[in-house]
């Protein structure tokens, strides 16, 4: 007797996971990259942590603003998709039937037998399954636009306080140093974390992520430091 058990995908958490590591990831680098940047330029630890402080803020504002709009635009046009699905199915249901069965057709499933689960897909749920089979909507992927504004808010929040908090703890004379270092850990940490929690391969997101943030740091650095020189 096959035993039963219940699988677990990981595909429904996309919408919230690609959020927050976005999130996160851009509260560790810009707020790291602007203190070293700042830091670099020869500033006072204050100023360095009133920077800081203005970066985290106005980037959890950003991201929690442009997810929301980014996903009120795709989740309206999901409607706006299933709207039109709706009319069709209720001035032409024969053809949308058809249109159903050569979807499995395609997939490989034979003519008679496409048409026998067209039917009845769209006798139990019609416009379910067009979404799902014609349109590629499904529950478990729709936009979600509060969701992933507060999961990139919350989570650039969190990955900024990370570089701010190492302005506390270091001496100023190792605070670059410091900084870069700390963030590149956080980074790696979070590319082997999140490659985990969606299952992908660990090595490669913790390099990636890793490089891009060491990057974007070396780069403020160099123009802090060319303004620092200056002054």
């Amino acid at each position: 007797m096959r035993s039963r058990h219940l699988e677990r995908h990981l595909t429904g958490r996309i919408g919230w996971l690609r959020a927050a590591v976005l999130g996160a990831n851009d509260g560790i680098v810009s707020t790291a990259s602007l203190i070293v940047g700042v830091a670099a330029a020869n500033a006072a630890r204050g100023d360095v942590m009133i920077a800081g402080i203005a970066g985290l803020v106005a980037g959890a504002m950003s991201m929690a603003a442009g997810e929301y709009v980014s996903v009120s635009s795709q989740a309206d046009t999901e409607k706006a998709e299933l709207a039109r699905e709706r009319h069709e199915l209720a001035t032409d249901a024969e053809y949308e039937l058809e249109e159903l069965a050569a979807i499995y057709e395609k997939r490989g499933v034979e003519p008679v037998l496409a048409k026998q689960v067209a039917q009845q897909l769209m006798a139990h749920d019609a416009l379910g399954a067009h979404a799902s089979d014609e349109l590629g909507i499904s529950s478990i992927m729709s936009a979600r636009p509060v969701q992933a504004a507060l999961a990139s808010a919350a989570s650039f929040a969190i990955g900024a306080a990370l570089p701010l908090l190492t302005v506390i703890l270091v001496p100023d004379s190792a605070l670059v140093w410091a900084v870069t270092a700390t963030a590149l850990i956080f980074l790696a940490v979070l590319g082997a974390l999140s490659a985990w929690t969606g299952g992908a391969p660990i090595l490669r997101s913790t390099v990636r992520v890793a490089f891009w943030g060491a990057l974007a740091m070396f780069l403020t650095a160099v123009v802090g430091s060319l303004f620092g020189t200056a002054v």
